[in-house]
């Protein structure tokens, strides 16, 4: 208790106690998780395993819980390991990820697990893990409390919207997440690092939500400054987003005998290294032209599809061919395949199906 008092004492006397009221909440609440220890089960010697904690984190990035859930549990049943996923061949750890979205991470779970197999062990601290590929500043402060329960703040969007509320900050969004993380980073109790993560984890997806904040049963509203104003939906104030290029382009459903064709788009760039359609450039000018090899095909409608920076909307077109594909293309089961493709390749074959 001495030491939570301290760390909340260290923010401020505003914020005395709010770290045992969210602790105590968790103890109560916390939610069952297939990459999560229970709450207490680190005071009783249960020591989380840090692949099962980093996996987790990475697929959790832009990806809902339930999502990500299924995910988890078949890539763990595969690639028990770090040691067994750093020896996994490229193409087989990339189909298991189709569908999970924002590919760069796979390519760099790859990277970052081969690093740590060849260490022969995980670093410990913050600063060792922001060493390894593909390993930001949440993820890294995320590892180190969950995993080797170091004094390390790890603050996502969920952490930023609590606090956030609880600053009621009107500031520059900037200025405000630093005020949130030097915030976090005094709060985080020294003998609870790792429950003191996940429960706000638990309180940002379950409680503090971005729409509908059910205040009345919020553990923190002692302390949450937007609860007194009574708008805690204002916030956080973000700057408006700027509005989303669009870029066109075509997909093909190439099919022969066996199945359709398909080909392992080039390593670097927008799904590197994924199974792909053949599509043509994805152009703002909608002026990529066709595939010259492809001949006599059929639009049968347009898919769309969100990515980070742009939205993208496809022309499907379908087409037998019972010809030689060119280089860098095979035929594979439209059944099969589909499950090793990304989202937007499904999308267009499961149009044509």
């Amino acid at each position: 208790m001495a030491k939570r008092e301290k760390a909340a004492s260290a923010a401020g006397a505003r914020f005395d106690g709010l770290p045992d009221a969210l602790l105590d909440w968790y103890g109560r609440h916390a939610r069952t998780l297939p990459w999560r220890i229970g709450p207490g089960e680190r005071g009783r010697g249960v020591v989380p395993d840090p692949y099962r904690v980093w996996l987790a984190e990475i697929m959790l990035q832009q990806t809902t819980v339930p999502h990500a859930a299924g995910y988890f549990e078949a890539f763990t049943r595969t690639w028990p390991t770090v040691e067994a996923l750093a020896s996994a061949e490229d193409g087989d750890v990339m189909a298991a990820w189709a569908g999970l979205g924002y590919y760069a991470r796979a390519r760099n779970l790859l990277k970052c697990a081969r690093e740590v197999a060849a260490r022969g062990s995980w670093p410990r601290t913050e600063a060792g893990l922001r060493e390894l590929p593909g390993i930001g500043p949440y993820t890294a402060g995320a590892v180190a409390a969950l995993a080797f329960n170091q004094r390390a703040a790890a603050v996502d969007g969920n952490v930023d919207r609590v606090f956030a509320r609880i600053l009621a900050a009107k500031g520059e969004w900037k200025d405000e997440k630093r005020r949130i993380a030097d915030l976090v980073g005094e709060l985080v109790p020294e003998d609870r690092p790792g429950e003191f993560a996940e429960a706000l984890m638990d309180l940002g997806a379950t409680i503090c939500t971005p729409k509908r904040p059910n205040c009345l049963i919020c553990p923190l509203r002692a302390w949450c400054a937007a609860h007194a104003e009574g708008e805690p939906e204002r916030y956080p104030m973000k700057p408006a987003k700027k509005a989303k290029p669009v870029r066109f382009g075509e997909v093909y459903i190439v099919r022969g005998a066996s199945g359709v064709a398909v080909e392992t788009r080039p390593s670097q760039g927008l799904l590197g290294g994924m199974l792909g359609l053949p599509t043509t450039e994805w152009r703002e000018d909608g002026k990529a032209g066709r595939l010259d090899w492809i001949e006599g095909a059929q639009e049968i409608g347009e898919v769309k599809h969100v990515f980070t920076h742009f939205e993208l909307r496809l022309r499907v077109l379908t087409v037998e061919s019972e010809g030689a594909l060119p280089d860098g293309y095979e035929l594979r089961d439209s059944g099969s395949v589909a499950d090793a493709l990304p989202s937007v390749f499904r999308k267009a074959l499961k149009l044509a199906s």
